[in-house]
């Protein structure tokens, strides 16, 4: 039985603490939070011990979660990683590079599981398409929320955009070569609308746009390749893929038939496939106890979590620069 503690009993921290309920093999054995009112809240709700002090959590438990908020990820991370205590840490994975990258190194002189909280890789629309051969060309994503004061203490790029460079980063196994970015504060100190344009070395371009200011919400990323045009979203969970194939192909009930300007016939096939019905947290933090407890790798590594975090604020870099430029 794995033993796990919770740090953060906050708005994802209290969602967090819930689903582990819920994981196999696992028991919850508290949480710590100095925030007296979500602490009182959490007990309330869930009837789990509050530990005190962060020493005795770490002391008790075999594997950490991290939901605090992001500047306090690396101190509480240093500390679980220097008493040899297995880790899933929210994303983004640290609030500095320098940061984040002390951590991908003391992961590895600790020889322990480390898993960053990218949720949109267990959403059941992605996974939908994860035995299809993906080469993208060209990948574009909108990332569109209403209004929440809640995390503009951060710029819309870790806040939203963070989640499909991640995405981004697990599709396209390419050294990223030139970015460009541009965005503005409309509501908060921070960005809350900016687009990013990623080219990489292989040729694929990946256009992001995030906006934390819109009427609806909207979680869709579309990916074109040679053979084929997948688009995904998120917020529907729903996946559809679209191919060029030969006529003499067997034909599905979804097929249109085409003829091309030589006159050669090809058939548009259209494919849906099957969406999982699933809860992305609670499968991400099943599978992170099982690569514990069967020794298997994580899906998300520490050095994913840092990748993503190395794009993000490159991103942001870029559009600070075009901000001065522009005089924005």
């Amino acid at each position: 039985m794995l033993k796990v503690g919770v740090f953060g009993a906050g708005h994802l921290g209290k969602i967090h603490i819930q689903q582990w309920q819920h994981v196999p093999d696992t028991q919850l054995i508290g949480f710590y939070d100095p925030n007296d009112a979500q602490a009182e809240a959490a007990i309330a709700q869930f009837q789990i011990p509050r530990f005190m002090d962060m020493a005795s959590l770490i002391e008790a438990a075999d594997a950490i979660d991290i939901v605090s908020p992001t500047t306090s990820h690396h101190d509480i991370a240093k500390k679980c990683l220097l008493s040899g205590k297995h880790l899933f840490i929210e994303k983004p994975l640290a609030h500095t590079l320098d940061e984040g990258m002390e951590l991908v190194q003391l992961v590895k002189e600790a020889n322990v599981k480390c898993q960053v909280g990218h949720v949109e890789r267990y959403n059941p629309a992605f996974l939908a398409v994860g035995e299809q051969l993906l080469q993208p060309m060209f990948i574009e994503a909108h990332r569109l929320a209403q209004f929440n004061p809640r995390g503009t203490d951060v710029s819309v790029i870790l806040d939203l955009m963070i989640h499909d460079i991640d995405i981004v980063l697990s599709l396209v196994k390419s050294p990223v070569k030139r970015i460009s970015a541009s965005g503005v504060a409309v509501l908060s100190e921070t960005s809350d609308i900016a687009n990013a344009r990623i080219e990489f070395d292989n040729g694929c371009v990946a256009n992001l746009t995030s906006s934390r200011i819109s009427l609806k919400n909207m979680r869709k990323m579309r990916l074109f390749q040679r053979d084929a045009y997948i688009g995904i979203d998120f917020l529907e969970k729903k996946t559809e893929i679209i191919r060029i194939k030969e006529d003499e192909a067997p034909p599905s009930m979804m097929d249109v038939p085409l003829t091309i300007g030589n006159g050669e016939k090809k058939v548009i096939s259209v494919d849906m496939p099957e969406v999982a019905p699933l809860n992305a947290i609670r499968t991400e933090l099943a599978e992170f106890a099982a690569a514990i407890l069967n020794d298997r790798p994580v899906r998300v590594s520490v050095y994913h979590g840092y990748q993503a975090m190395d794009v993000a604020h490159q991103v942001l870099k870029k559009m600070s620069l075009h901000n001065e430029l522009h005089n924005v």
